[in-house]
């Protein structure tokens, strides 16, 4: 079992079977689905599976929660390569009165200071939703960088954005 992360707003923690009904929840939002990518419903079961089903090697996954233990989201890496040194990451406060608190930018501050001291990464990058500016602002606070846009690269509910790709490097990052 992984420990903790704990910082002054959000604790991130494993993802455990109660996290099934928030995700199933919020997860079928339209706006949620429109900015995450999801393609298809969830249901809880499918939630449950996700989250009881062993990560991937290449893979880090965490519910983010307030320092109450309630939780708001959830945020990871994916497509690990060592090797290489280099990541994606995802962060998701899908319930609109729980952003702007900070807990999402807490969150990504701790998920970047563990991709750099305790994996020892040098890349992370995000793929963005052009028409998600708030997600956009959110990642360049961060200190990602703008590196390529993918010209009416995603496609939902019959509208087309652009995919905005983003990275930062650990050059680039202030570990706290």
């Amino acid at each position: 079992m992984k420990e903790p992360i704990v910082g002054n707003k959000v604790i991130l923690r494993a993802l455990c079977d109660e996290d099934a009904a928030f995700f199933a929840r919020w997860y079928n939002e339209p706006e949620v689905m429109f900015e995450c990518g999801f393609h298809e419903p969830t249901t809880f079961e499918a939630e449950r599976r996700r989250i009881l089903t062993p990560e991937d090697a290449d893979e880090d996954w965490y519910a983010v929660t307030d320092l109450s233990g309630r939780i708001v989201g959830e945020t990871g890496f994916l497509r690990m390569w060592p090797h290489w040194r280099c990541t994606d990451m995802s962060m998701i406060i899908p319930n609109p009165e729980d952003q702007g608190k900070g807990y999402g930018s807490e969150a990504g501050r701790l998920m970047l200071d563990r991709a750099f001291r305790h994996y020892n990464l040098n890349r992370i990058s995000v793929g963005v939703v052009g028409l998600n500016t708030q997600a956009l602002n959110y990642w360049e606070r961060l200190g990602f960088r703008k590196e390529g846009i993918q010209e009416q690269g995603y496609f939902y509910d019959g509208v087309h954005s652009d995919f905005v790709m983003m990275r930062i490097l650990k050059n680039e990052y202030r570990l706290t």
